[in-house]
């Protein structure tokens, strides 16, 4: 895949509309990889310009400061702001809500001022727009498919609708679990819980919502999260039911499903 830098555009002398920001997990880990390839497939087949920032992108901060390493998260943080200022960034789209999170609640107090949107309500945007085709009776038509709320998407940013918009769009039966929207259960990774071991207690946070999950009866579980995707893609091993239910992000079900 042809994808390009920003640097590179500024060499050729062109600004793209909007920046891609991967994200470590979208970077480094093989399950979100995959995540990334989706959405820069979308991001290429619907022809939006934009660029990513390759090898000068850094993380956020957001798990040192869920950590309680605000010094290390203020570096990086300056770090970041430097370079995006540096480049005129006006617009960021991210795959992961820590990220969205972190760019549009944390950075504006530190000189990063940013329009900072989150895939599902670009995928959204598309889809009203009608840029976004999708297949007629694609591979999810009325297959029932539960979505996780994301805890720093919804509780935190108030994004409920759009990605259940976005499931919509593909002609499934939505399904909701018990917890779900503002009252939704988190998958077990927030606050930097994804990079520590497990305290004391006699049943997995993410085993509890991925039971939950599967009570709904749903064959897919959609979420919109990298760190969601794994936590929920773990509980489903640990059930035994990867044969029957799969855990999939948002932006691959519409990639799957485009025309």
């Amino acid at each position: 895949m042809k994808v390009n830098t920003m640097a590179e555009m500024l060499a050729n002398g062109q600004t793209p509309e909007v920046l891609f920001w991967v994200g470590c997990a979208g970077s480094f880990d093989q399950r979100a990889q995959k995540i990334t390839k989706a959405f820069a497939t979308i991001l290429n087949k619907v022809g939006v310009n934009y660029a990513i920032l390759g090898k000068e992108e850094a993380c956020t901060g957001d798990p040192a400061r869920r950590a309680g390493n605000e010094f290390l998260f203020q570096m990086m943080a300056y770090q970041n702001i430097q370079m995006l200022n540096g480049y005129g960034i006006k617009k960021i789209i991210t795959t992961c809500p820590h990220c969205f999170n972190t760019f549009k609640n944390e950075y504006p107090v530190l000189g990063g001022s940013y329009e900072v949107i989150h895939h599902t309500s670009f995928l959204q945007q598309l889809i009203d727009e009608g840029k976004i085709k999708l297949k007629e009776g694609g591979e999810f038509k009325g297959k029932k498919i539960v979505y996780h709320d994301s805890c720093y998407l919804g509780r935190s940013n108030n994004i409920y609708e759009a990605p259940r918009k976005v499931l919509e769009a593909l002609d499934a039966e939505l399904v909701e679990m018990k917890r779900c929207k503002s009252n939704g259960l988190c998958c077990g990774a927030g606050g930097a819980q994804m990079f520590k071991e497990d305290e004391p207690g006699n049943k997995r946070i993410n085993t509890e919502r991925t039971d939950e999950a599967l009570e709904t009866g749903a064959t897919f579980i959609a979420s919109a999260c990298p760190f969601c995707n794994t936590m929920m893609t773990d509980g489903v091993k640990n059930r035994e039911k990867e044969n029957e239910v799969a855990v999939l992000d948002i932006a691959e079900m519409i990639a799957a499903s485009m025309e």
